[in-house]
């Protein structure tokens, strides 16, 4: 009888709340438990990242008679990062407009300037508490040094270091032989990041392509004695020839014509036809009256001639 009776006083699972609520912002105090009798109260702490914004107490929540805990709202708010402010001769952006937990902030420099450093800093959990995960990032000048010598050339204002889109330009030495030097590339360098030129240094080289000929066709513009790089020649077909490729050609850095040099090609000629009846009539009425005219002189000059 006294276990039946013991038995009868336990909380039967009806009679018990379910799980406690979850929360993007609070986790429970200690191990939940299977289930919870009515009157029954648990208590939240703050989730890593996140700090109270109500007192403990009402942080809690409590097993009601009806089996269902009682109302409770998130009660922790984000913690705020350190304060960044902006780089010498650079700005910092924070995405979501906030240094809470869980945001971004974002570091360009000035115009002329490039950046050492994180361009992208996160507010992160450390230890007990939030902080940037790198330190802030600086802004120094750019700068680039002498950019490369070429052979067979030079460049204008040569110096150790160059300043932010500083422009120095290249140009060839004259030749010693039959042909002249073509520069190849960007004759003009900008100085456009941190030790980096706009392009690479260019050729001086003898580009020099040979004399283009296109038989049954002329050269109409581009006439010269010596063909050098990115000269350019544009050609047409004599009559009866039809073109085939690119009327303009030019000589490009291999010592080649691009595209290829184009062909004529002899237009076939159309069927001949025979002459219209129309035609051949006419032919016959002219024929007939330069003989009757004749006829008529004749009889003219000798009247007794008989036909």
């Amino acid at each position: 009888m006294l276990l039946v009776v013991l038995v009868l006083l336990l909380p039967t699972v009806s009679d018990a709340c379910g799980d406690p609520p979850r929360f993007e912002t609070m986790r429970l105090q200690g191990a939940p438990k299977p289930r919870y009798r009515p009157g029954e109260r648990i208590q939240y702490d703050c989730r890593l990242g996140f700090k109270p914004i109500i007192p403990l107490r009402s942080r809690s929540a409590v097993c009601e008679d009806d089996n269902t805990w009682s109302a409770l709202e998130e009660a922790c708010t984000r913690k705020s990062c350190p304060n960044l402010g902006d780089p010498m001769n650079g700005q910092v952006y924070f995405v979501n407009g906030s240094i809470l937990f869980g945001s971004q902030a974002h570091f360009v420099c000035n115009q002329g300037f490039y950046l050492i450093g994180a361009r992208i800093l996160h507010c992160e959990i450390s230890e007990n508490n939030v902080n940037w995960n790198d330190n802030s990032p600086t802004c120094e000048k750019i700068l680039c040094s002498t950019p490369g010598n070429i052979k067979n050339g030079r460049f204008t204002i040569y110096k150790d270091e160059y300043q932010y889109n500083e422009i120095v330009t290249y140009m060839c030495d004259p030749s010693n032989g039959p042909d002249e030097y073509s520069l190849v590339g960007e004759s003009r360098l900008v100085c456009v990041d941190h030790d980096r030129w706009s392009s690479d240094p260019p050729e001086c080289k003898v580009v020099k392509c040979d004399y283009p000929v296109v038989e049954h066709g002329m050269i109409v513009s581009g006439f010269r004695r010596k063909f050098y790089y990115k000269m350019q020649v544009v050609f047409k077909c004599n009559q009866g020839f039809s073109l085939h490729g690119s009327s303009t050609v030019v000589c490009n850095a291999n010592s080649a014509w691009e595209p290829e040099i184009p062909t004529c090609a002899q237009v076939p000629l159309a069927a001949t036809t025979k002459p219209s009846t129309t035609h051949a009539s006419g032919f016959v009425k002219s024929c007939s009256y330069l003989s009757i005219s004749f006829k008529f002189f004749v009889n003219f000059q000798n009247p007794l001639n008989v036909w």
